[in-house]
């Protein structure tokens, strides 16, 4: 009995196979007709791709919308950094640039200055009051590097000022274009006919330039002519470039000339600075004696 139901399903399965066979090969032939049946089917799952086609291409275009605007951020990020670090890099090159430009130009004031005459520290500018900027400056340097009061302070370009104080590590250098009128230096003019003296008496905003008592009231100064330290005032040495003369006039009483005088270094823009220490000769009293004697 069971070998009998076993052939008999074995035999509708053969049957079935056989069947479906015929009907996908029926199904394949290019100039049939279709059967209704087919026509309906067919219909149904048109319908339906249709149907479902559309939402399905929504979210596959929304997904990789969302997948594409995610490449985007990262991409943007990446480039923000690489720009931050760029920015960085040329921020680096500008200051490396002006420092070795500063240098060059302090080498070349080694160099054009016979060094005989004096001795320089360098240092540099740490902390400037805004509300006295046209004053003060402080720099790195005190008396356990040598500076002293007085001693002359410059640029690559030219003199700037003085130590005003010093501290173990620091100093105090008032600038020329302090509204202090007892800030006086004793100057010349390189002229034609030899050099002309005069003092530095303060600065004038209006005019934006240093103030120059002349001397001699009969010397001839004209435009643009060099005007440099004299050494006369017993604290500079002489040589250190002031400025150039921008022009002369007579005092409010018509008996003094006074000459105004462009500075050639930066008083707004100040980093690096020299300070100069004045080295006078040694005069052995004991030979001068001696001398005096004979």
């Amino acid at each position: 009995m069971p070998q009998f139901f076993l052939n008999k399903r074995l035999i509708v399965l053969l049957v079935g196979i056989i069947i479906l066979v015929a009907l996908i090969g029926f199904s394949l032939k290019e100039d049939r007709n279709l059967s209704w049946q087919e026509k309906f089917i067919q219909d149904s799952v048109g319908l339906v791709q249709k149907v479902f086609h559309q939402p399905a291409q929504y979210i596959a275009g929304f997904f990789e919308n969302l997948n594409h605007l995610k490449n985007t951020y990262e991409e943007n990020e990446l480039l923000r950094k690489q720009l931050n670090n760029y920015i960085q890099l040329e921020e680096k090159l500008q200051e490396l640039e002006q420092e070795n430009k500063q240098l060059k130009e302090e080498l070349k004031l080694s160099a054009d200055n016979d060094i005989r005459k004096y001795k320089s520290i360098q240092g540099t500018v740490i902390a400037r009051n805004p509300d006295r900027w046209h004053d003060y400056i402080k720099i790195d340097k005190g008396e356990q590097h040598g500076i002293k009061k007085d001693m002359a302070v410059i640029t690559a370009k030219g003199l700037i000022g003085k130590v005003k104080n010093t501290s173990e590590f620091t100093s105090t250098v008032q600038l020329l274009s302090a509204s202090d009128r007892k800030n006086r230096i004793s100057a010349m003019v390189h002229t034609n006919n030899g050099k002309v003296f005069g003092l530095i008496v303060g600065y004038s905003e209006q005019e934006n330039a240093l103030e120059m008592n002349i001397i001699e009231s009969n010397a001839q100064i004209k435009e643009n002519q060099i005007v440099a330290t004299s050494g006369l005032g017993g604290v500079f040495p002489e040589g250190l470039v002031i400025g150039k003369v921008k022009k002369v006039e007579l005092d409010s009483y018509g008996l003094t000339k006074i000459a105004y005088i462009t500075p050639s270094a930066d008083f707004y823009d100040i980093d690096r600075v020299m300070i100069i220490e004045r080295v006078l000769p040694t005069v052995d009293i004991n030979q001068l004696e001696e001398e005096e004697d004979s």
